[in-house]
Order: C-alpha cells, then sequence, then structure tokens
C-alpha cells in the first residue's frame, strides 16, 4: 500500500514538474527580443617585416630577420603561398638566400551590438522598486526584475515602478547596448630570388686559349729565301743539344793513337835498312 502510495506522489510530481516546464517555456515566448548591430568606421595599420631564407626542412622553415635575429617558423601549411617575380610559390620552393617580405594589415572595427526586449502584461503583482509580476496574454504569470530608472508606459502615460497598480496594463521595453570590436587580420607574403654572384674583378688576367704553333698558318717566305719542291719531302730541323752526352770511352782513341805510332815506327824502321 506505501509503495502505491508514493508511486502515486511521484508521478504527481512528474506531471507537476512538466505543466511548470512548459509553462516557463510558454512565459519565455511572450518576450519579444531584438537584436541590431550597428558598425563604426574600421581603422587600418599595416606592418611589413623583412628576412633572408637560411634553410628549408620539409615544413620548417628558418629565416634571418632585419634587424639580425632568427625566427624558426615549423609546420608551415602546404597551402601557403608566397610571390616571387608574380609566381606563387609554396614551402618546398624556397632556397637559401632568397628575400622575404611579409605584410600584416590589421582591420579593427568597432561595434556596438544593441538587444531590445519589450513585453506587454497586466500587473499582478508588483514590489517596487525591484520586481513585477504581469499576466501575459496567454493567461500565464511571469516576475521581471526591474532595472534602476526604468519606465513604463500606461495608458500613453510614462510612470516609474511606484506609479504601478494591480490591473494595469503596462509596455515595458529593455535596452542593452554591448560594445564589441571585431578584429580582422590578413598576411601577405612576397620574396625575390637570390642575386646571381658577383662577376670577378677588372684586374684579374682572364685565361685565352692559344693556338698550337703546329696548326698556325706558315708564313711567306721572302724573295732571299727558297722555297723546297712540292716533292720534296719536309724536313724537320731539331735544335742541336748544347753539350753532347757523356756516353763516348776514350779507350778506341788510345788505341788508334797506338797503331798511328806503330805505323810510324815500322816506316822508320825500313828506311835505315
Amino acid at each position: 500500500m506505501k509503495s502505491k502510495a508514493g508511486w502515486i506522489y511521484m508521478r504527481l510530481a512528474l506531471i507537476a514538474g512538466a505543466v511548470c516546464l512548459a509553462s516557463t517555456l510558454n512565459v519565455s515566448a511572450q518576450v519579444d527580443t531584438k537584436t541590431t548591430t550597428t558598425s563604426q568606421a574600421p581603422s587600418v595599420t599595416t606592418q611589413t617585416e623583412n628576412g633572408e631564407v637560411v634553410t628549408v626542412s620539409g615544413n620548417d622553415l628558418v629565416v634571418k630577420m632585419a634587424d639580425g635575429t632568427i625566427r624558426h617558423f615549423e609546420n608551415v601549411p602546404e597551402d601557403a603561398k608566397i610571390t616571387v617575380d608574380g609566381k606563387e610559390l609554396g614551402i618546398h620552393d624556397l632556397k637559401p638566400g632568397m628575400k622575404l617580405e611579409r605584410t600584416i594589415t590589421t582591420t579593427t572595427t568597432p561595434k556596438t551590438i544593441k538587444t531590445v526586449q519589450s513585453v506587454t502584461g497586466t500587473v499582478w503583482f508588483v514590489s517596487p522598486p525591484n520586481s513585477v509580476i504581469l499576466s501575459l496574454q496567454d493567461g500565464s504569470n511571469q516576475e521581471f526584475k526591474i532595472p534602476k530608472n526604468q519606465k513604463f508606459n500606461v495608458d500613453g502615460q510614462t510612470v516609474d515602478a511606484f506609479g504601478l497598480r494591480k490591473g494595469m496594463i503596462i509596455s515595458a521595453t529593455k535596452v542593452v547596448e554591448t560594445p564589441t570590436t571585431q578584429v580582422a587580420e590578413s598576411k601577405t607574403v612576397t620574396g625575390e630570388m637570390p642575386p646571381p654572384p658577383p662577376a670577378p674583378p677588372a684586374d684579374v688576367p682572364v685565361l685565352v686559349a692559344q693556338e698550337s704553333t703546329a696548326a698556325a698558318a706558315p708564313s711567306k717566305p721572302s724573295p732571299t729565301e727558297t722555297t723546297p719542291s712540292e716533292s720534296a719531302p719536309t724536313q724537320v730541323a731539331q735544335a742541336a743539344p748544347d753539350k753532347l752526352p757523356q756516353t763516348a770511352s776514350p779507350l778506341p782513341l788510345i788505341g788508334l793513337l797506338g797503331l798511328m805510332s806503330l805505323a810510324s815506327s815500322l816506316g822508320v824502321f825500313r828506311k835505315k835498312r
């Protein structure tokens, strides 16, 4: 019996909760809310950074900035583009020595978000100056907090919270203005190829290939020189060495002198006989 009664109470509680939730949704629907956004003149600032590519490894980029600092850009996206000589290059097209210039444009736009809440109902209970309970068009009641210096329109007349009475039909409007700032940033990167290597200085001698003397055309002989006939073979004179090599032995010369002395002795001997 007790369990049955507990079940009934629980069921009634669930039904009451559902009714309250539905009432809250209906009451909220009675408040008309409009939001508008007003923009003021934007301000634009531009910042320029210059640097030179040091190394490129995969999607990591190391750049030496104009002030001498080294900056490491990790995981550069594949869709990041750099305009060089009118062409769009990706991270893998960059080379050491390339000059880069990044321009950052920041646009700041002040805005004001205005929220207007309006409601019309019959005063059911009022507790000035803090709150008022209104009976709305759907028959539900809703409590509203009364902002400081809030005014109400009653039959074309403006009254404050102390001028409200039960049964009055009033229209109330709540206006909230919230200032905000919208910031938009855009980045563009341009670059130029590394300069070509410098030309050699003017005072450095330049090597010039000389033609072989054997391939040079023969000079025209003078009238006093004789020209060999076409049938005679061409002879090439070789310059004699300054000193003959020491390859001959003195023994043949000594033998020759000995034979000459022997022949001379024989001649003298025959003459005496």
